[in-house]
This record gives C-alpha cells, structure tokens and sequence, in this order.
C-alpha cells in the first residue's frame, strides 16, 4: 500500500523559511517522480515543484521559482520542498504527489497523493 505523508508545515511570517518533507512508503521510490501541489481556499488544486526520480531534473511554477526548492534522498524515500521569501499568497495546503517514471506538471499524471499540510503566511 503506498503511503506519501507530509510534514512540517505550519505558521510562518511573509519573508520567513519552512520545509515540507514527504515520506513515501510501499513502492520504489526510485522509479517514481515527486511533485508538491497547493490548494488555496476556494481555488483549485496546482502544480508548485516536481522532480524526476534522480534528482537532476526539476520544475517550477513561475511564482515560486528563485523561492523554492525541490529536492529528494532516494536513500530516505523523502522528498522536500524548502520554501523561502514565503509570500501571504504561499497560503495554502500543500499536497505531495508521486507518479511513475516520467516527472510532470500536470495533476491529473499523478496516481498518489498525501494527506497535505498547511501552510500559513502571516503578513
């Protein structure tokens, strides 16, 4: 049974840091890509980062690029999201989603997914 569980989201004041870490469980992390979605109230779910299984490839949405940062220990099973310069409309739940093979931005690629944490960007 695969398990992806999120942590370390919290309260944070606009400017500030946190880290998401997402551990996986009953598959082979090395052939899955990762990928972290949020969902602010009242929108949709949307791709913020995904990373493909060795690490060397990385995406981003634009309004996070130079602020986060995606990476992974397969050795763990665990991937991260660092989160810098947080932003009032970084508010959201963030998700942690794993897909086969082939990293990709599309939420509907992704076949598990997380619980999600909040995070909160105080002004």
């Amino acid at each position: 049974q695969v398990q992806l569980v999120e942590s370390g989201g919290g309260l944070a004041q606009a400017g500030g840091s946190l880290r998401l870490s997402c551990a996986a469980s009953g598959l082979t992390f090395t052939t899955y890509a990762m990928a972290w979605f949020r969902q602010a109230p009242g929108k949709e779910r949307a791709f913020v980062a995904a990373i493909n299984w060795t690490g060397g490839t990385t995406y981003y949405t634009d309004s996070v690029k130079g602020r986060f940062t995606i990476s992974r220990d397969n050795a763990k099973k665990t991937v991260y999201l660092q989160m810098n310069s947080l932003k009032p409309e970084d508010t959201a739940v963030y998700y942690c989603a794993a897909r086969r093979i082939a990293v990709s931005r599309l939420l509907s690629d992704y076949n598990y997914w997380g619980q999600g944490t909040q995070v909160t960007v105080s002004s």
